[in-house]
Order: C-alpha cells, then sequence, then structure tokens
C-alpha cells in the first residue's frame, strides 16, 4: 500500500498470526476499576476490581507479556494496585509475574492525518493508573515520515512539550527535501486506531511480515519513564551495546540489557564505555532490517523469547524516536544504518600495522627495551603506545621528565624507523593547587586547569559551581566537550604537548570519557534529585543497591551545553571524539586525523575508531573478542580490535599465541596489559617470550602485513560506502540458517574467512564453510564440500585463514613496517568460484591525507575476469603518483589445480619456467606488471 491510498482509520485485531489477545473491556460502567468519586484515573490506589464470575486465567494475553513491575519487591498486590494481572501460573523461566492487561497506553484522538511525506495522528492516553511518580502526558503526537525508499522515521512526542532531543550536532539524520516515491517504498505503515490500545505497524511492501509493530499494551508516556513494545518477526536479534554479550546472536530468553555509558570492565553482562541502542532482525527468510531509537537517556531493553517475540524499551527521558532501515538483505539494512548515522573514518595507513603497549612500563628504558628487541626480532611492527604513566603525576599534556627524560628523543628515533608513536590522554583535568604548581615547573607554561576555569569550559551546576571529581591526577575537573568553545581550549593543550614539550605524537587515545570518577557523582557527592534518584532506575552497573545513576561517574543534574548531564550523559566521549578529530585536524590540516576511544555513542565511528576496553587475558575473551567486533562493525566501526593477550591479569604463553594468532586479522591489532596497583603484570610483546613464540607469531604478522592492501581496500569501501571491513558470516550468507548463531569464526570483507582455535590445548577446530569454494590460504587446498562443517587440524604453529572463491585479492611482500612494505612488489591473489571467475579491487593513496578519494589523489583498480581464463587488469581511477612505481610481481591462482599449459600477459607468452605449482596453487612468478597499465592475463587449460 502506497502514500496515495492509506487508510486514514484502521482497527485492527487480527487472528491471522499467532499473535492472538483474549480480549478485556476497561469502560468504567463495566466497574473494572474503582478509583474514587473523581473520576481520575492517574492515582496510586486505584485498585483494580475482582470478577468472581470470571477466570483470572483467561485474562493473561497469549501476545507477548510486558511486565508491568520491572522493579524489585514485585507481588501481587503490587501488581494489582498498577491495575496490571498477577500471572501466578506463568511457566517461562524469567518471565514476568505482573504483566498488563489489554487497553493500557493510547487511542488515535481525532483523525489520522496524510502529509506529504507521511502519516500524522494525536493520540489520548486511555485513563488507567500511572506506575512511577513522574508528570504523565495524556497527549502525544505521532509522526511517520517517509525518509528514503528503505528508510522510515517514527517520532512520538508529547503534545505543546518541549523534551530534550538528541542534537543534530552529535547525531544529524537530516529528512529529505523531497519524499520517496511511493510505488518505489520497501515498507507500508499503518497507525492502529484504537481498541484495544493505539500501536504503529510497519510491514514489507504489499507483505504480511511486520518488522516493526507496537499494538501492544503498556505504552507509557511520562517525564522520567517512557515505555514501548515491539513484536519481532522472529527471535533472531543482533546488536544493542555496549555489553559482553558473550553471543553475536542473543539469547531471547527474559535478557535485559541496560544502554547507558559506565566506566566497568567487560567481565560481567553490565552497561559498559558505549551506548548503541540499535538492533538487527532477522525474518525466518533471510531478510533484515535495523531499528534505532536515536535517545541518550539510560534506558533498559528486556527480550522476550518465542513464540512471540518482542522488544520492551524503557527510558528514563528525552522522547521516542525510531529510525527503521528495511535493507532487504542484513548486509544492506546494516549500510543504510551506517550511511544514516555518518560513515567510518578512514583511518591512516600505518594505523593496520601491529602495535605495542601497556600500563606498567617502569620508565623510559623499559619502553625502549621493548622497542629494541621487537625490531630485533624482525617483527612486523608499527605503533608504539603509551599508557598513563608517561605524564607527570597523570596530568594531561604534560610528560614527566625524570622517569621518561628521554621521551622526545624515543619518539624521534620510532619517527625516523618509520615507526609511530600514540598517547593516551584522559578528560579528567587535575584541579590539586600544589601539583598544579610542582606541573607547572616540570612543564613551564603549564596551567590547564586554570585555563578551563578561565574559559569556563568545564562542567558545573546551577550555581555555576565547578564539579570535582576524582581520577588518576586526583581531583578533577571535567571539561564540557558539547560546548563549542571548549574546542579551542583543547587544541591550545594539544599543541602545548606536541610543540612545547616536543612530544610529536601521531594519534590520540582518548580513555576514561564515560565519563569514570573513582567518587561517586562528585568529592561532595550528589544532592538527592529526581536526576540522580529517577523514578525508575534502569539496571544499570551500581544502582542496585539505593537507586542512585551516578556510580563511579558524575552528578546527573549538572549541566552541560547540549543539556543536563542527565540527558547527555552517554554523549560524553561522542562530543569527546567529535572535538579530537577537530582539534587534530586544525593540528594538521594535511594530515587524516586518527584518534581512538574507549566511550562511543552512535555516529561516533564517523569520528573515532574503538577498542574494547579493559579485557583479561583469558581463554574466555578470546571468543568474546569475535562477538564485540563484530558487533561494533555493525554500529559503523571499521576499525576496532581488543587487546592482543588481554589487560588485566598475566597472559599464559599457548594463549597469548593463540591470541595472535586470532588478533593478527582484527582490524585494529595492538597488543597491551596493564597492572593491578604496585602489581605490574608480565610483558606480553612477542619477543618478551621465547623464540619459539616468534617463529610461530611471525609468520601470522606477516600474513596480515601481505594482506595490508585488501584491508585498506576493505577500510575506504567502509568510509566511502558503509560496508562492513570484519564481519559474521551471515552477512555474506543470510540465508544460510546455520550462519544465524555462527561467532567462532569471522569474515575479513567477502573474501578472508578467519576460524582461530580458541580454547586451550586445542588442535582440531570445527569451521563452517558455506556454499562456496573455499581454499586454504598457505596450500591452496578446496575444502569439499561446502555448506557443512569441517575439522581443521590446527596445532599451535598453525592458523586457519581460508579464501573464498570468486574475489581477487591485492598482496605486498611485507616488511618490518607498513611505510616499508607500501614499496614492496605487489602480487595477486585469484580464488576461482564454481565457473572459474574473480573479481576484485584495489584501491590506493599515500595513506595519510584527508579525503584523497575527493581530492583526485587516489588510484583504483579493478581486477574482473571476462571469462574463464581471461583476467583484466585497469585502473578505473588513476590520481596518486606512488601508484605508478609499483609492479605486479606475481599472480597465485587457487582453484585450478594443475598447472595451465598456456600463459600470456598482453598476447606474450609466459615461459614456463616462471609458472609452477605450489600445494595446489598455480603461481605465475617473475612478472612485471605495472600496477596502472591495462593488461590482460589469460590462460589455457587443456
Amino acid at each position: 500500500m502506497n502514500a496515495s491510498n492509506l487508510p486514514l482509520l484502521l482497527i485492527i485485531f487480527s487472528l491471522q498470526t499467532n499473535f492472538v489477545y483474549l480480549s478485556l473491556s476497561y469502560d468504567r460502567d463495566q466497574g473494572d476499576y474503582d478509583c474514587g468519586e473523581d473520576d481520575t484515573s492517574d492515582s496510586q490506589t486505584c485498585q483494580m476490581r475482582s470478577r468472581p464470575k470470571e477466570d483470572h486465567k483467561s485474562q493473561i494475553p497469549r501476545d507477548p507479556l510486558i511486565d508491568c513491575h520491572p522493579d524489585k519487591n514485585v507481588n501481587q498486590d503490587s501488581c494489582t494496585a498498577r491495575g496490571c494481572l498477577w500471572n501466578e501460573d506463568n511457566d517461562a523461566t524469567n518471565a514476568p509475574s505482573c504483566i498488563y492487561p489489554e487497553g493500557h497506553g493510547y487511542l488515535v484522538r481525532g483523525e489520522i492525518t496524510q502529509t506529504n511525506n507521511g502519516l500524522e495522528a494525536e493520540l489520548e492516553r486511555i485513563k488507567t493508573p500511572k506506575i512511577y511518580d513522574s508528570e504523565i502526558y495524556d497527549r502525544l503526537v505521532v509522526t511517520a515520515e517517509y525518509q528514503t525508499e528503505s528508510r522510515l522515521r517514527i517520532r512520538i512526542a508529547p503534545v505543546g512539550v518541549k523534551r530534550y532531543e538528541v542534537p543534530k550536532e552529535a547525531v544529524d539524520i537530516p529528512s529529505p527535501e523531497t519524499p520517496p516515491s511511493g510505488d518505489r517504498l520497501l515498507y507500508d505503515v499503518t497507525l492502529v486506531e484504537g481498541k484495544p490500545q493505539f500501536g504503529i505497524i510497519v510491514k514489507r511492501k504489499g507483505e504480511s511480515v511486520a518488522v516493526f509493530s507496537t499494538d501492544l499494551p503498556g505504552m507509557t508516556y511520562s517525564d522520567q519513564f517512557i515505555q514501548i513494545t515491539t513484536r519481532l518477526p522472529s527471535d533472531n536479534l543482533y546488536g544493542f551495546g555496549e555489553h559482553n554479550h558473550r553471543r553475536f546472536r542473543h539469547d531471547m530468553n527474559w535478557k535485559t540489557w541496560s544502554i547507558f555509558t559506565r566506566s566497568i570492565g567487560p567481565i560481567e553482562p553490565d552497561n559498559l564505555y558505549g551506548a548503541h541502542p540499535v538492533y538487527m532482525n532477522i525474518e525466518n527468510d533471510g531478510r533484515a532490517s535495523v531499528v534505532l531509537l536515536k535517545n541518550s537517556n539510560a534506558m533498559d531493553i528486556t527480550l522476550q523469547p518465542s513464540p512471540n517475540p518482542a522488544i520492551t524499551y524503557r527510558v528514563i527521558g528525552g522522547i521516542l524516536d525510531f529510525y527503521i532501515f528495511m535493507g532487504p538483505s542484513p548486509e544492506q539494512a546494516v549500510q543504510q544504518y551506517i550511511q544514516a548515522i555518518g560513515r567510518p573514518v578512514m583511518p591512516p595507513y600505518w594505523s593496520l600495522g601491529y602495535h605495542l603497549c601497556r600500563w606498567g612500563y617502569k620508565d623510559i628504558e623499559d619502553m625502549k627495551m621493548v622497542i629494541n628487541r621487537t625490531r630485533a626480532a624482525g617483527i612486523p611492527y608499527d605503533g608504539q603506545w603509551v599508557d598513563i604513566e608517561y605524564m607527570y603525576k597523570y596530568y594531561d599534556f604534560t610528560y614527566d621528565r625524570k622517569k621518561w627524560t628521554a621521551l622526545p628523543e624515543v619518539v624521534q628515533d620510532l619517527h625516523e624507523n618509520n615507526q609511530r608513536f600514540v598517547v593516551i590522554i584522559d578528560p579528567g583535568i587535575g584541579a590539586n593547587r600544589t601539583i598544579i604548581e610542582e606541573a607547572a615547573v616540570n612543564s613551564p607554561g603549564y596551567n590547564m586547569f586554570d585555563d578551563g576555569v578561565q574559559q569556563d569550559i568545564f562542567i558545573k551546576n546551577e550555581s555555576n559551581k565547578v564539579l570535582i571529581g576524582e581520577v588518576w591526577p586526583g581531583v578533577t575537573a571535567f571539561p564540557d566537550f558539547t560546548n563549542p568553545k571548549t574546542q579551542d581550549w583543547w587544541l591550545k593543550w594539544m599543541n602545548f604537548l606536541y610543540h612545547e614539550e616536543n612530544i610529536k605524537y601521531d594519534a590520540l587515545w582518548i580513555d576514561m570519557n564515560e565519563p569514570a570518577s573513582f567518587v561517586h557523582g562528585s568529592t561532595e557527592g550528589c544532592k538527592h534529585t529526581r536526576w540522580n534518584y529517577p523514578p525508575y532506575t534502569p539496571h544499570v552497573a551500581g544502582s542496585e543497591v539505593d537507586g542512585k545513576i551516578y556510580e563511579r561517574t558524575i552528578c546527573m543534574d549538572y549541566i552541560q551545553h547540549w543539556g543536563r548531564h542527565y540527558d547527555v550523559h552517554s554523549l560524553y566521549g561522542h562530543s569527546e571524539a567529535i572535538q579530537t578529530y577537530n582539534s587534530l585536524l586544525m593540528q594538521s590540516p594535511d594530515k587524516r586525523p586518527w584518534t581512538m576511544t574507549r566511550s562511543s555513542f552512535v555516529g561516533t565511528g564517523k569520528y573515532a575508531t574503538k577498542w574494547m576496553g579493559d579485557n583479561e587475558s583469558r581463554w574466555s575473551n578470546l571468543h568474546w573478542s569475535i562477538v564485540s567486533i563484530m558487533e561494533f562493525s555493525m554500529f559503523g566501526f571499521s576499525m576496532n580490535g581488543v587487546d592482543i593477550c588481554g589487560f588485566w591479569y598475566e597472559a599464559e604463553y599457548e594463549m597469548c599465541l593463540r591470541w595472535h594468532q586470532l588478533g593478527a586479522f582484527y582490524p585494529f591489532a595492538r597488543n597491551h596489559n596493564g597492572r593491578w596497583k604496585e602489581q605490574i603484570f608480565r610483558h606480553q610483546d612477542p619477543a618478551a617470550w621465547d623464540q619459539r613464540f616468534v617463529d610461530i607469531v611471525k609468520p601470522v604478522l606477516m600474513t596480515r602485513y601481505r594482506l595490508l592492501p585488501y584491508l585498506y581496500t576493505l577500510m575506504y569501501k567502509a568510509h566511502e560506502e558503509g560496508h562492513m571491513v570484519m564481519k559474521a558470516l551471515l552477512f555474506e550468507f543470510p540465508t544460510d540458517r546455520n550462519t544465524w548463531s555462527i561467532d567462532r569464526q569471522f569474515l575479513l570483507g567477502p573474501a578472508l574467512l578467519i576460524s582461530p582455535a580458541l580454547e586451550p590445548n586445542q588442535t582440531i577446530v570445527e569451521a563452517y564453510f558455506p556454499k562456496a569454494r573455499w581454499y586454504e590460504y598457505n596450500q591452496g587446498n578446496e575444502i569439499i564440500p561446502g555448506g557443512t562443517t569441517h575439522n581443521l587440524y590446527t596445532p599451535l604453529n598453525k592458523f586457519n585463514l581460508h579464501i573464498r572463491g570468486g574475489h581477487v585479492i591485492a598482496v605486498q611482500k611485507p616488511s618490518t613496517t607498513t611505510y616499508e612494505s607500501r614499496k614492496n612488489p605487489m602480487g595477486l591473489i585469484v580464488a576461482l568460484d564454481e565457473d572459474q571467475l574473480s573479481n576484485g579491487q584495489l584501491f590506493l593513496d599515500d595513506g595519510q591525507s584527508l579525503e584523497t578519494s575527493k581530492n583526485n589523489k587516489s588510484t583504483i583498480i579493478q581486477f574482473k575476469m571476462m571469462k574463464a581464463g581471461e583476467l583484466l587488469i585497469q585502473s578505473v581511477i588513476n590520481n596518486f603518483k606512488g601508484a605508478e612505481d609499483l609492479y605486479i610481481k606475481s599472480i597465485d591462482i587457487y582453484g585450478l589445480n594443475r598447472i595451465p599449459s598456456d600463459v600470456q600477459i598482453n598476447h606474450e607468452s609466459v615461459d614456463d619456467s616462471n609458472i609452477r605449482q605450489s600445494g595446489q596453487i598455480i603461481q605465475i612468478l617473475n612478472l612485471s606488471i605495472k600496477l596502472t597499465n591495462k593488461a590482460l592475463i589469460t590462460w589455457m587449460i587443456y
């Protein structure tokens, strides 16, 4: 149904699906409520009358069960006092005991209006009791806006009331100037007028499948408690973050996940560093949709299992602002989402190399030892990072001139060896007067806190008093990165470290930006307000005891430029990432900014890349790392990773080795470990172990460097088109149900499959290979048959990497830095599909300049097989001068299985001595094909 023939009113009470209600009526003359003579149903004392002649069990709806008492101490009396039903015979594990009856919510008031780009209606609350002590809104306006053919926005807000919304400066998904054509929409939208309650139903165009359906009881809209439930077409649910989900496809068995940025290690399934209220749902035929709730307030997400899968949102502020992306494939749905929120930042080429860091370098000599032994071992290595110990007493943008005396010289040495240096920066600005004076002696001219007070950029309360918390420097103040004035101040002190302190960093690593504080709220605590102690407290870490929401962060009632901290808390790291990106760009206008952040929000990937925080040196964290990176790929972060070998605790030999075999294929590969108070964990960089460790790890890291042209091209496609880099198998094989739950394997782009060993003493890896031609990377052996699980023999010195038929991958002879590797000869991997065909692409630029693809400074090479045995190489764009110096020296063909009798390049035969077979790989060697010249390679099999 298109916009021209949508019915204005539709009462839906359908028996065509298994979503069937046993109807209850709540007309006052039927005596369902005893609310007193004033006929107000807002009273907490409004009690539900019993119906002695009616079977209580018959009142329990068979549709999704919506919890009417999600807080603590539920019993039958407290349940019925809310006008809800006591589900005493519930037989589903963890299902709610107190549930909403039908008729609790809103009805359409007046007529549904058809606008030039959608539908609009005013809603009126059904007179049922409110649940929490928060002003409830009787009238709402709902707008369904057709934004694109595949994107729909549904906005629900109170009539005549201005409420906080996520600012456009944070996330801007603009409405189109011209509405999309109704005939081309991928969706139909129905506003359900009435009884038992209002709802919104979004279906695929001309079909019965509802991807979003809210015509369920329990919709509540009050000042500090908003609730809505939507049915799902299946229980194949992915997304919502940031948490340690432990699995990629969600456990739907009444799981509740809280979303609210928090400084806490990814150990238990608590709310972690980022806030991403977005999910993907795969329908039973493999089609998918993505749904975003653009809201930055704290919330709970409760998942309900089959046979009636559903999601209930409980949000404590803002508005309901949904964006629905219709796909129809999972890859398309996620791509549409990423394009809407902002495509990922393009990282510099060197960032794709291998990196080393630790929190626990004793001094500059300790770090120099690691640098030197890594170089001596010949391990590829591009980035050296430092954690907080380099600072003078943890004061931002300083370095300790006693323990780290030669730091500028070490940074210079790194640069002279074509390596890079990255420093950590925390948002907590030291405010201790004694240490400020000491820091000014250590770093002449340093007065960052006083300058911040003078510039008026710190977070303050309504009485204009700066909030003081406590982080690594001791007492600290927190910059308000939502304030545009903070930009110049932040840049000034970045320049202080770079120029005055002479620390020529190449990127910034922003940490502790949830924001984290070691005291709850502030050094003076927090006032007992409705912001610090909301009527409903989501199940966020730390709120379990007394309902406070500010544990290990700052008070919720303090004021920022974008709004009260209560509303913008989860935007703190996001706003810092924006200002850090902009500052780096102003600092070096011709250089591509690179920022690594811990905290994030919807769209942060446009400004920063992401690592997963303080993981543990435990075997379980290897598997979790795959899940978390695949999730953040969906959230719009093309470059993300997990600390290889783990951050907390001491790594085991075998675990650290296996982790390198896994982490070598992370989009971001960094070995980083920590300390615990005075206990400094052992070094875990590869050269810290023994020669056997180096001999096993070095080849897999060299493999990463050999594949960097392919990985960099994936980053380009993510930046330009919103593709994912590391992703689950289901995105390439959405109709293969076996892939829907796979999270112990992953893909890099469409062509590379990684199946790591994740358990101690493991020598057999059970790996699933979807229907396609797959080849083992080192020997070229084909995995037969496809569409089944194979046991891969994986001793300690082996890693599992397979290439998918149908893809051409550009490779480059690896060196120990990306700088040297980029000058080396190129090669091609040609993996043939069932039709003996293969295609691919290569993106090239200088690896560091901003927006080279838009400034005519890049080159794109296309590899295309016109027919079996005929590969065409040609440049689509050729504006990067460095590409002129690159030559293809070898071609490896997977899937021929025997040496071809005649190989020609531009119709000239290749000498037979340059054609050989290595394992099952046909190699054409000693070539000299200029990369940017058009070339035709042909071969014949007789």
